[in-house]
């Protein structure tokens, strides 16, 4: 059951006669995506899977966030050894589980969405963010690589723009993330725009085929998505980690000092 209220770190409701699921980040300004966050995300959409009885079928679900920022990413404490495996294994599940959702995910975006937060937004279907929002996959600065943002970024945009973003670990702001085809729009309110499209396209169509023409449209990418997240989770886990640069990066930020580079 959809229940309305704060669960955790995310905020819970529908409006528009029931037919919008919203759900907002609640932990600001940082909004960090944790283990947390995490199940009070996957709980939320497992949920909105099904119809609800006594409740009119979904046709959109709305993702924002309190605060300035939508999320500054991922826990980097949760990454070290000894939680990395459990951090991928619930994150990955989120993503995937968006990814095949029966529900058209909307996203508005404003400040910072990084790291983590990026990887989850890029598992929606439409994004919206402000001109002046930064998009990034930081990860690479601090000694590892994003499994989720390397199969989801050359999916949503074209390849040479996603090696830029990986490999470098910068952020563009929303114009840029616009041009590239990263967000759909850059607009000054990315909420009103979400929901402007829903109201305009998706409010008076059929659930039932609004789910069959997701999967219609989704169906190849998610498998291959599944499969090459799979490999990457052995590599981030069995070869990565077991780097000396990757533990020293994550400890260096944590610390709040350069990082010393092996190349080892």
């Amino acid at each position: 059951m959809i229940g309305a209220g704060t669960t955790g770190p995310l905020r819970v409701w529908r409006e528009r006669d029931g037919r919008l699921l919203r759900l907002r980040l609640s932990r600001p300004k940082a909004n960090v995506v944790d283990a947390e966050m995490i199940a009070a995300l996957d709980a939320a959409f497992a949920a909105a899977e099904q119809p609800e009885p006594g409740q009119p079928a979904l046709r959109g679900i709305l993702l924002d966030a309190e605060g300035p920022h939508f999320s500054f990413g991922a826990s980097v404490a949760e990454h070290l050894p000894g939680k990395e495996a459990a951090m991928l294994a619930s994150l990955h599940g989120l993503v995937l589980r968006m990814l095949a959702h029966p529900v058209p995910i909307l996203v508005a975006i404003r400040g910072q969405c990084l790291g983590g937060g990026l990887e989850v937004v890029s598992a929606a279907h439409l994004l919206y963010a402000t001109p002046d929002a930064k998009l990034g996959q930081p990860e690479i600065i601090l000694g590892v690589f994003p499994p989720v943002a390397s199969c989801l970024l050359p999916e949503r945009i074209a390849r040479v723009h996603a090696e830029d973003l990986l490999l470098s670990g910068r952020s563009i702001d929303g114009n840029e993330a616009a041009r590239i085809g990263l967000v759909n729009a850059a607009v000054a309110d990315p909420e009103v725009a979400a929901l402007a499209w829903f109201d305009a396209h998706v409010a008076k169509h059929s659930a039932a085929v609004l789910r069959l023409g997701l999967g219609a449209a989704r169906g190849d990418m998610v498998e291959r998505v599944r499969a090459k997240l799979a490999g990457l989770e052995r590599v981030y886990l069995e070869k990565l980690m077991t780097t000396h640069d990757a533990v020293e990066g994550l400890t260096a930020f944590l610390e709040k000092r350069p990082a010393r580079w092996s190349d080892s």
